[in-house]
């Protein structure tokens, strides 16, 4: 396999692992974030937690195999990311702190105080990672301040707070209110009775506010930020050397892939179809297939950013010639062969134990399962 085509698959398989981080990960995080709205007493936040407890900590194989596969496959990208996003990630890192004390914590003591304050933590485990993220994809539309000198040293030029643009801040409620959206649907479908018409009526509510912010965010998109354009000749086959060509800042230039693939507008009409058959279904209590729709619609939202990128993965809005593609910020093509090698054989077995666990741990929970478990359970 020649070394362009090793690129452009994993430009495929880091954004199908992200997805999967979404829609794995994000659906215990948006029940997270709903936890303290969605149950009003101990019990029914009990109820809240264990449609998710024994398995969130399952999913977290997503996030650590998609931080992985950018830190193998797109070196340059992690390393740069990782020095302009820096208190951004600390940030994600603190907040995730809080699910799994809280999860194993909150119900050893029967203490209102004690577990009102593990809920609001839990809130915050699920609630910040979501908003921060799509905060970075905003900023990264928008160009980040960094650039390269002769010999590949980075340099950030940036702030922590110059990322909480307004356009980033917008982009911060697409996947925030995804994200919520997901966890309603999922806890839709795990619980019944007050709970359920709960959960259905937030995830609803969170639905249609992704579906209005993810339509201003592109619509901002079009007519006032400029995107990137690459003029000079790439040779796909070359070794990473960021500098080793000409970009240029274009308006309407984030269109160009929708105009020259004309298929891959069916990626932001997937987003939109997703989430209305989402919210429908839910109306008609077809909870699990509502789930199908917003994972689809979540993958149409991530996919969506992705094709508008391309090839750039990290564009810089300070030296534009330092700008991260897919095809000058990659690893070896043995790196890259060894990994996809590996990614035959981990990816598929991820996705059979996933796949065996949620059938293990399938039904609703309910109040009484609570009462009946009430030393056992979350």
């Amino acid at each position: 396999m020649d070394y362009a085509t090793l690129k452009i698959i994993w430009w495929l398989l880091v954004g199908v692992l992200l997805v999967g981080f979404a829609i794995m990960d994000g659906h215990d995080m948006g029940v997270g974030t709903l936890l303290p709205f969605v149950g009003k007493n101990d019990n029914e936040r009990r109820v809240v937690i264990n449609t998710v407890g024994p398995h969130w900590d399952g999913n977290q194989v997503w996030f650590i195999t998609g931080g992985g596969a950018i830190f193998a496959a797109w070196p340059i990208v992690y390393a740069t990311a990782f020095s302009g996003f820096y208190w951004a990630m600390l940030a994600v890192l603190w907040a995730l702190f809080f699910r799994p004390v809280g999860f194993d914590y909150r119900s050893k003591i029967n203490n209102s105080t004690w577990r009102n304050t593990w809920d609001w933590g839990l809130f915050i485990g699920g609630a910040v990672p979501p908003l921060i993220f799509g905060v970075a994809f905003g900023n990264l539309l928008q160009g980040v301040p960094f650039g390269f000198d002769q010999n590949l040293v980075s340099t950030y030029t940036g702030s922590f707070w110059q990322l909480l643009n307004p356009f980033a801040l917008l982009t911060g409620v697409v996947s925030s209110a995804m994200i919520t959206f997901h966890g309603g649907v999922y806890l839709s479908h795990r619980t019944e009775g007050i709970i359920q018409r709960r959960a259905m009526k937030a995830s609803s509510i969170a639905g249609l506010v992704m579906i209005i912010a993810f339509t201003a965010a592109g619509i901002w998109l079009a007519k006032d930020i400029s995107g990137y354009v690459i003029t000079s000749h790439v040779d796909p086959d070359q070794l990473a050397n960021p500098l080793a060509k000409t970009v240029i800042r274009e308006k309407g230039a984030w269109l160009t892939n929708y105009y020259t693939m004309p298929w891959t507008k069916a990626i932001p009409l997937i987003a939109y179809l997703g989430a209305f058959l989402a919210i429908f279904a839910l109306r008609f209590n077809k909870t699990l297939l509502a789930f199908v729709f917003s994972s689809l619609s979540i993958a149409g939202v991530i996919g969506t950013a992705g094709v508008s990128m391309f090839p750039f993965i990290m564009p810089s809005s300070t030296m534009y010639n330092s700008s991260l593609t897919v095809w000058d910020s990659v690893s070896s093509k043995t790196t890259l062969g060894i990994m996809l090698v590996a990614a035959m054989i981990f990816v598929p077995t991820i996705v059979f134990y996933t796949s065996w666990a949620y059938k293990v741990m399938a039904g609703k929970v309910t109040l009484q399962f609570i009462k009946d478990h009430d030393h056992s359970a979350y």
